[in-house]
């Protein structure tokens, strides 16, 4: 393995990720923009792209294409790191046909969603239906989609105790993204309402409803819009 591609633990933009992969570390702010680029790139031996809260994992098909590809990615991620706010667009924004989900807001937690950001759980509902989410990155679960907005204006807390159990379909904030519960499962997120969508479906092509990178629009299901 070449001497360029340093271990993890240093402050290195690209680390190394056993011998087939690469985790980039970007600046957080950057990351959606690092995966979109490295995606329109099409990366010779690039064979997945798993991006997270702050990194995006480049699954190599060889060590080979690895130590190949480590110079070229660090160019990349310094690149981003140093552009203006204004200058980096590329996967800022939601694009493509959203994901339309519907949901009922009846979530247990609506009310106190809407105290704590002084709205009214109307606002709230609006605030949400309102936006255009994109989704960051996926994990906790097989299709739980991380989104995120483009204002934050729905920025609330987890809650102070996790539940037990939050039945599948469940539509929650927290942290600043929204996200659907694809399962049953404990979790501390704020519960505003529920929907009837299968999130997670292995008869389906691909199972997951919502991708990295997928644009979601939520519209409330009593209203019909």
């Amino acid at each position: 393995m070449s001497e360029l591609l340093r271990t993890p633990g240093d402050e290195a933009a690209v680390r190394r990720a056993g011998d087939r992969a690469l985790l980039c570390c970007p600046r957080p702010d950057r990351v959606a923009a690092l995966a979109a680029e490295l995606a329109a790139r099409s990366l010779p031996g690039v064979v997945d792209l798993l991006p997270a809260a702050e990194t995006v994992l480049v699954t190599l098909d060889s060590a080979k294409s690895a130590t190949r590809l480590y110079a070229e990615l660090e160019q990349l991620v310094a690149a981003l790191n140093a552009a203006e706010n204004g200058n980096v667009s590329r996967g800022t924004s939601p694009s493509g046909e959203p994901v339309r989900i519907p949901v009922h807001y009846d979530g247990p937690d609506l009310a106190e969603v809407a105290r704590a950001l002084d709205r009214t759980p109307e606002d709230v509902v609006a605030a949400h239906t309102g936006t255009v989410w994109r989704c960051a990155f996926v994990g906790f679960a097989p299709g739980f989609g991380y989104l995120e907005s483009p204002d934050g204006r729905l920025d609330v807390p987890r809650r102070p105790s996790a539940r037990t159990r939050i039945p599948a379909g469940s539509v929650a904030l927290a942290g600043g993204y929204s996200a659907v519960y694809p399962r049953e499962s404990p979790g501390g997120w704020q519960l505003i309402g529920r929907t009837e969508l299968d999130l997670w479906d292995t008869g389906r092509d691909p199972p997951a409803l919502i991708r990295a990178g997928a644009s979601v629009r939520f519209y409330d299901a009593a209203a019909g819009r």
